[in-house]
């Protein structure tokens, strides 16, 4: 009997001894949580409960073994001393008792020792085999990711480095990287991304003649004359409208930028396929101002707008829109920086109505997604709104970004309703190479009084295209379909725009493919880019206009960016302060996020996503929700009083989010 019991101590001590629980137990919770996915909690949570209870089972048993353990520890020595025979039949049946005890004790540690065991082996096993593939998998993931970037620009080098190619092609598109060191230049043909050979970019072809010759055409076959001259007086030097005086001295500078490495890719490669906005990102992938400012420099050509006033014609008018939303993009050339991402109710306003004629307001009315609202009226007789959203996505070579929403243009005096939307930006070389950033899609605006059209192209950069970079095409139809104007020209540079006199379809390719013919007189000048400041890139590429939005300004709202401080220690060049100041922030941001989830309290009517939506769901101060009846989208619209809150300076009603 003492032999069985002591076999059984014998077991269990060299089995705690081995070091096998210690083991299982740091297998158990070493990386399982990164290995679960979502999918997985539900199991996971029911095999830790498992373990859970088993370990309790082993505590027990583990108590109970060291209690009668001891005891029959007592009685041997009792017996050893017993000199009495008539004695040890008791003390031999107590110690019989306490054996069996100890030793159904025993062999219920064994059990449960040996069914945790197996638990804890299947278990371990599958989320190792779990975990290695996905580290496997990330792992190769990363190098054909950096392999394909090598054999990209290795088979870029090659071709261009074949006989009969041109020298020195495209050379400024890699120009202007923020991320990138001075002194580089005579690597940029090697740094630079080109897009695969695409087709024939234009669907239309141009051929310019004479005024007086089409005159003539036009006068034979029974149409009225083209008055050219008049459309002249409108069109012809709209690009030539000076820079406003403004009355107020701005500033023309701000700290240059400090010269800070960081490898974009050692924080992008953990981003693939993720939506920009919810990944946290240093201050240095930034530039000092907000979404909502670089919004507002949509406005910087405001003049074709205020030109586009006094047209009496719908289609002229409609060239001047398109040379407009253009120019919004001609700022972005080298503009690789991200704004700062707003915070929920973040505002800001450009009351520029004595220099520019116009007053400008934008808020931040959701979070995820990312989502601003914007108006602008201008005392020229016409005022923009628009709610855009912000899409983007991390597609391993390059950036896309993808604004969602309808930008609306009324003129009043006309009553001219205009509607479009923004076209793709992508930023390429995220890996290896100059950054650079190109525009591509369609764009269609609509005169929803006149229903005259305007189909604009942004071709998307192809070395082995004949086109120039950055261009724009488009052709500006009344509403019976007749093409009146062809515009060409860049997004980064100008825009033209020509009247067609004449149209005849072209004869069919060799693969079937027909072009329209556009018979036009000679370009006039629409929009031309202003020169960027002296000094311009060492303050972020910022033109004339961007330089200012940032500047203090006395009687803002509270939730004005001008305000948010990480932004300000950012342009004064203090980016350690301000990434501490930007963590703050965005953890004040989710606590106030959590308490509005708390809001919703469990046993109420609210369910758990009911809650979560809740928690998103932003009322904003100075625009509400309202069914377009354009687009037949819900979008937040200026409902008035923030120039008279300004007026009176009451800010009571704004929330503390700085």
């Amino acid at each position: 009997m003492k032999g069985r019991g002591c076999w059984d101590t014998a077991s269990v001590r060299s089995f705690c001894s081995s070091g096998c629980l210690t083991k299982f137990k740091k297998d158990d919770s070493g990386d399982d949580d990164e290995a679960a996915t979502p999918a997985d909690k539900s199991e996971l949570h029911h095999t830790l409960k498992n373990l859970s209870l088993k370990l309790d089972d082993l505590s027990t048993c583990n108590d109970l073994i060291a209690k009668h353990g001891a005891a029959l520890q007592r009685s041997l020595n009792e017996l050893d001393g017993l000199k009495i025979p008539s004695e040890s039949g008791e003390k031999l049946k107590a110690v019989n008792e306490r054996a069996t005890l100890f030793r159904i004790t025993s062999n219920a540690m064994i059990n449960a020792c040996r069914d945790f065991l197996e638990l804890a082996e299947i278990h371990s096993r599958k989320w190792q085999r779990a975990l290695q593939y996905e580290q496997e998998q990330r792992v190769h993931l990363e190098e054909t990711i950096e392999q394909l970037a090598k054999q990209h620009n290795s088979l870029e080098r090659a071709f261009r480095g074949a006989p009969g190619r041109p020298a020195n092609p495209s050379k400024s598109f890699s120009e202007g990287s923020l991320l990138t060191p001075k002194g580089e230049d005579s690597e940029e043909d090697e740094d630079t991304e080109y897009f695969d050979a695409m087709e024939d970019s234009t669907s239309f072809i141009t051929v310019i003649t004479e005024a007086k010759e089409d005159r003539k055409a036009e006068g034979s076959s029974g149409t009225s004359s083209v008055d050219w001259s008049s459309t002249d007086n409108i069109l012809d030097g709209a690009s030539l409208v000076p820079k406003g005086s403004s009355k107020v001295k701005r500033r023309v500078r701000i700290p240059n930028k400090p010269n800070y490495s960081l490898n974009l890719w050692s924080i992008m490669k953990n981003c693939i396929g993720r939506e920009l906005s919810r990944i946290p990102m240093p201050v240095n992938f930034n530039e000092p101002l907000s979404m909502l400012q670089r919004l507002t420099e949509d406005l910087e050509y405001h003049h074709l707008l205020d030109k586009a006033v006094h047209c009496t014609s719908s289609v002229e008018q409609m060239c001047l829109v398109a040379a407009f939303s253009v120019s919004s993009y001609s700022t972005t050339v080298h503009r690789i920086a991200k704004p700062f991402n707003p915070m929920l109710g973040e505002t800001f306003e450009l009351d520029r109505l004595d220099d520019m004629g116009l007053r400008s307001l934008c808020e931040q009315v959701s979070h995820h997604p990312p989502s601003a609202a914007h108006y602008v009226f201008s005392k020229h007789g016409w005022s923009l709104w628009q709610e855009i959203t912000i899409s983007s996505k991390f597609r391993g070579k390059y950036i896309s970004i993808m604004p969602l929403g309808a930008i609306h243009l009324e003129f009043q005096a006309s009553g001219n309703h205009y509607v479009w939307r923004k076209s793709t930006s992508t930023v390429h070389n995220i890996i290896v190479g100059k950054l650079w950033i190109d525009q591509s899609g369609d764009i269609e605006i609509v005169n929803h009084k006149t229903n005259d059209r305007c189909q604009l192209k942004f071709l998307p950069y192809s070395y082995f295209s004949k086109e120039p970079a950055r261009k724009v095409t488009g052709v500006v139809s009344d509403s019976q379909g007749k093409a009146h104007y062809v515009l060409s020209g860049s997004w980064d540079e100008q825009m033209e725009c020509s009247k067609v006199v004449h149209s005849s379809p072209s004869s069919p390719t060799s693969d079937g493919k027909q072009k329209t013919v556009y018979q036009t007189l000679s370009a006039k000048l629409l929009w031309k880019k202003y020169p960027l400041p002296e000094n311009a890139e060492n303050m972020y590429y910022f033109s004339e206009l961007a330089l200012t939005l940032n500047e203090h300004e006395e009687g803002v709202a509270p939730t004005d960016s001008r305000l948010r401080p990480d932004q300000r220690l950012m342009e004064k060049g203090r980016w350690d302060e301000a990434n501490t100041e930007k963590q703050r922030l965005e953890e004040k941001q989710r606590l106030s996020r959590r308490r509005r989830l708390e809001a919703c309290v469990p046993g109420s009517s609210c369910s758990s996503e009911e809650a979560e939506k809740e928690a998103d769901t932003y009322t904003p101060l100075w625009f509400e929700k309202r069914l377009d009846p354009l687009t037949g989208e819900m979008a937040c619209v200026y409902k008035g009083g923030y120039w008279e809150a300004k007026e009176k300076q009451d800010w009571h009603m704004c929330p503390n989010i700085f």
